[in-house]
């Protein structure tokens, strides 16, 4: 190594800003480790179990401390069936604990059903959360200029070949489904103004 030269450490995975970064662009051991490290609802139990607390605050609670917590830096994520399936699963758990049991005709209690989760939620779950969180970064990147280093990486198209086999699928191609059942037209030119497309269904 010539003299001035820095030599790195190659690795295959890397924590920066508290996310992880891998080699494979997958965020499976990322989001495994948000949901085994749900902290903020063990910090926060006494305000999520409390009789004192209504519902409405307390939901509004879980998505204030605990779904940020979880979904940090998600904006640049690319949602997997599996890790559709963890997260679903965790934030479920989750609402349990804090809405606690049903109490049925016949007098006993019983967890809440999916649906009663869902209907409670009124279909805002985590993963169109997480959704809506991808498409604000992908209009904000859209309407930054030109010279923009983020914009620049976005536009990139690497000179090597895709390996031989089903493709990977690419965060431009998972948001831009997402954009596809929201059914926006044009939806370059509906970025640029920030206001229609925070309103965009």
């Amino acid at each position: 190594m010539d003299a001035g030269e820095e030599q790195f450490e190659q690795v295959n995975s890397f924590k920066y800003l508290g996310a992880v970064v891998n080699t494979d662009n997958s965020i499976e051991e990322e989001a495994k480790e948000r949901i085994a490290g749900n902290r903020a609802y063990h910090v926060h139990k006494k305000l999520f179990t409390s009789k004192l607390v209504s519902r409405n605050v307390q939901l509004q609670l879980c998505n204030t401390l605990i779904r940020p917590t979880v979904t940090h830096a998600s904006e640049t994520w690319v949602l997997k069936e599996s890790v559709i399936n963890k997260l679903v699963i965790f934030e479920r758990k989750i609402m349990r604990k804090i809405l606690g049991p049903t109490r049925s005709d016949d007098g006993y209690w019983r967890i809440k059903t999916n649906q009663e989760i869902g209907d409670i939620l009124k279909g805002q779950n985590i993963i169109g959360f997480i959704k809506k969180q991808r498409l604000n970064w992908l209009g904000h990147v859209e309407r930054t200029t030109e010279d923009n280093n983020v914009k620049k990486i976005k536009r990139w198209k690497p000179m090597s070949k895709r390996l031989i086999g089903r493709p990977k699928l690419r965060w431009e191609d998972d948001v831009l489904e997402d954009i596809k059942s929201v059914n926006v037209r044009n939806w370059k030119n509906v970025a640029q103004n920030r206001d229609r497309w925070k309103k965009r269904k």
